[in-house]
């Protein structure tokens, strides 16, 4: 199990540049998803369900002000994005941003909009299938996307480690992962930050979870 200390909480919210970026969502998540088939949806919405419920936080229907303020979007090739429409309108610089993903063979990308406060809005996550992506249960693709929009995460925490593990009832979210998910969301905490002094603050409530 990984051990939840103060520089392990403070490394998830620490981004490549060295900054401290937390944001949690400020509004229920109402969430779509673009790409697969009946069956699938279901898995995606049980694992966006299973990391609300972690954090302690709320789902809606819609969203007053976006409808849909989590979109997934699983597709096979990142040309793919060029053809949706207003997707120029989510992802800014649009071709460029293809051209980058496709150079890197990338396999997900995730946007976030955040509210004045500084607090999630929405998130746009994209997921590109093929290759080594379609040995992966589609359970375990669903919890770890499901878990890396319920905050702003790191850039690089989950480029190496999986924020999942195997457990005996399967595949779960880590419990350290899961520990600092649920003290992110105490209401006593901002919904969003730029001091990692913050993560002591998390690490007091993750910590004894």
């Amino acid at each position: 199990m990984n051990e939840i200390t103060p520089e392990s909480v403070e490394a998830f919210f620490t981004r490549a540049t060295g900054e401290y970026v937390f944001a949690r969502w400020g509004r229920p998540v109402a969430p779509v998803v673009f790409g697969i088939e009946e069956e699938t949806l279901v898995t995606v919405k049980s694992a966006i369900e299973a990391c609300v419920a972690i954090a302690g936080h709320r789902m809606a229907e819609t969203d007053p002000e976006l409808g849909s303020n989590l979109m997934m979007f699983f597709l096979s090739d990142w040309a793919e994005l060029m053809e949706v429409p207003h997707m120029g309108d989510l992802i800014p610089d649009l071709a460029a941003k293809v051209a980058t993903l496709t150079e890197r063979g990338a396999h997900q990308y995730r946007a976030f909009r955040f509210d004045e406060a500084g607090a999630i809005r929405a998130c746009f996550s994209f997921v590109r299938m093929g290759g080594a992506m379609d040995e992966v249960p589609a359970e375990v693709i669903a919890l770890s996307q499901a878990v890396q929009a319920m905050l702003l995460w790191s850039d690089r925490v989950f480029t190496q480690d999986s924020p999942l593990a195997v457990a005996p009832e399967g595949t779960v979210v880590r419990p350290d992962v899961a520990n600092v998910l649920r003290a992110a969301y105490d209401p006593m905490l901002p919904a969003a930050a730029r001091d990692a002094a913050h993560a002591l603050r998390l690490y007091a409530r993750a910590g004894a979870g």
